[in-house]
């Protein structure tokens, strides 16, 4: 996949060419990887949504966004970034 970064949003384009735009919401160093969740661009943050988590990897000198293959690695990370993402967004919160 190849990507293009601008503002919070990138367009990734998979190996049979087809586009998804998606609005990046964290980035995570761990155990030594890159780590980036997303949702499509078109939702909205109240909706109920689904994160799009993938991981960056150098192929041929060229660094590309690729889907988690391992089930462990994706339940950890959509833990860890759930987590984030809820204390950022209760941080956010005008207090009543």
């Amino acid at each position: 996949m190849s990507e293009e970064y601008g503002n919070d949003y990138v367009t990734l384009t998979d190996e049979n060419g087809n586009e998804l735009e998606l609005e990046h919401l964290d980035t995570l160093e761990y155990n030594g990887n890159t780590y980036f969740a997303f949702i499509p661009a078109e939702m909205q943050l109240e909706e109920s949504y689904e994160l799009i988590i993938m991981k960056s990897e150098e192929e041929n000198g060229e660094e590309i966004l690729v889907t988690l293959d391992d089930e462990d690695e994706l339940d950890e990370m959509f833990q860890i970034f759930s987590e984030r993402l809820e204390e950022t967004f209760e941080d956010e919160m005008p207090e009543e």
